[in-house]
């Protein structure tokens, strides 16, 4: 059987792993019942459900071909720009979030760990400006200050410490 559309396909066979994964982890867990939810019920339910949209999706991938709007519906090259950008952003979100003691790096807070992680992940763009990016992160600075910490009262760093000293 020919795969008709490479995209569609390849993204249900990425869920359905995914969805699997999650089921599995989620058995370490007590699963409870639907009246009495244990700790692993929704990351199983939510695992189920995706590996089934997955299968569902694959399955379309093999049979539908793709609409003109979709292109050819084939894979093009993997985008390594973006993907070390991005992944490069969530690492250095991390590391100024909470730092790293074994080294001796202090951790800097929630509005750097935000500052960063919206810098680094604007440059896997082609269109990076840093006026619009410098809003961005200004913006999602003080939603997520008054989200986390104002409403949820949440308690983790804000401030880098030798700023709260």
């Amino acid at each position: 059987m020919r795969i008709k559309n490479q995209k569609d396909f390849g993204a249900g066979v990425m869920f359905t792993i995914v969805g699997v994964a999650f089921a599995w982890g989620a058995t370490n867990y007590n699963i409870g019942e639907a009246a009495r939810m244990g700790p692993g019920y929704f990351p199983l339910m939510l695992g189920i459900v995706m590996a089934i949209l997955g299968l569902f999706i694959a399955f379309e991938g093999l049979v539908v071909e793709p609409d003109d709007d979709e292109g050819d519906g084939k894979i093009g090259r993997l985008a390594l720009r973006p993907l070390f950008f991005v992944i490069a952003a969530n690492i250095l979100f991390g590391l100024l979030l909470g730092g790293l003691p074994n080294i001796g790096l202090p951790a800097m807070g929630l509005i750097a760990a935000i500052y960063g992680l919206t810098i680094v992940a604007a440059m896997a763009s082609d269109e990076f400006r840093w006026k619009e990016v410098l809003i961005l992160a200004t913006v999602l600075a003080i939603g997520s200050y008054f989200t986390f910490v104002y409403a949820l009262k949440l308690q983790f760093q804000v401030w880098p410490s030798f700023i709260v000293r």
